[in-house]
């Protein structure tokens, strides 16, 4: 995802059981819409990489903003949120990671899909790989909960917010993991 110049957005922060979620956030057609989240990362908190990256933004919120943010920390204490898309400025993806984040974002809570398998759900089969890299590259993660994709022999993958973050999100849902810490999943989904 690009990087917008910041004079376009606000940010707001909102605390959670992994430490600092930073929304980014401006008016799109008269409503407050997100444009990119940023997770707390080891070693890197949020607030540390949104004043590297933008480091004259805004901290700014409102009531719809607020609301997400609120949904985030339910989210993150194990509370069942499905988020809307709506909330969500998608369109500044390319055209690939939009189908490959909508088809992420339709895995059930509880649930967990691999990377192969998401690009041949998405009339891409052979580009695992590349659905990786658009899930590296999530520009909000846990409203698309890219955590719910693992490799094909069941271990997790990389994850924005640390390998330790991705297991205990999907532990939170319900996945059990084996002795070698491998997803104990009955089948993926798709």
């Amino acid at each position: 995802m690009p990087i917008i110049p910041n004079a376009l957005f606000f940010c707001h922060y909102c605390d959670t059981p992994f430490g600092q979620y930073a929304l980014l956030w401006n008016e799109t057609d008269g409503r407050p819409v997100i444009v990119r989240g940023i997770l707390s990362r080891p070693g890197v908190p949020a607030g540390q990489a949104v004043t590297s990256l933008y480091p004259n933004i805004a901290i700014s919120s409102c009531v719809d903003i607020d609301d997400v943010a609120g949904q985030l920390v339910a989210f993150l204490n194990g509370g069942e949120i499905t988020f809307s898309l709506d909330c969500i400025r998608l369109d500044l993806c390319s055209p690939f990671q939009q189908k490959v984040l909508r088809a992420e974002h339709a895995i059930p809570r509880g649930q967990v899909s691999s990377y192969a398998r998401i690009a041949a759900h998405i009339g891409h089969a052979g580009a695992g790989r590349a659905v990786g890299t658009a899930l590296a590259t999530n520009p909000f993660p846990l409203i698309i909960p890219c955590h719910r994709a693992v490799r094909s022999d069941g271990s997790t993958g990389e994850y924005q917010g640390g390998p330790a973050m991705k297991r205990k999100l999907l532990e939170m849902e319900g996945i059990k993991f084996d002795q070698r810490g491998r997803v104990d999943v009955k089948g993926f989904y798709y």
